[in-house]
């Protein structure tokens, strides 16, 4: 190997934003990172809705309308 061209190697510490911490080395001191194995869906099995520009809402309303035309037309005597 040559000498003086390799970076520095630190023990460090990965930080969640949900709390975990891992020890290990790296050539960075500390990284914080905001997702990891112990909260991520996929490895938890638990399934965070996130509400991205009303879209929850688009379709409540969207459904709602078309079960109320089905009522509508159910209701109508033809």
């Amino acid at each position: 190997m040559k000498a003086d061209i390799h970076p520095e190697y630190f023990e460090t510490t990965i930080t969640c934003a949900c709390g975990n911490q891992v020890k290990t080395r790296s050539t960075v001191k500390d990284v914080h990172q905001e997702i990891c194995s112990a909260c991520h869906p996929f490895f938890t099995g638990k399934q965070k809705l996130i509400d991205s520009a009303g879209r929850i809402e688009k379709f409540t309303r969207k459904y709602q309308k078309a079960q109320e035309a089905k009522a509508a037309k159910q209701a109508s005597p033809n």
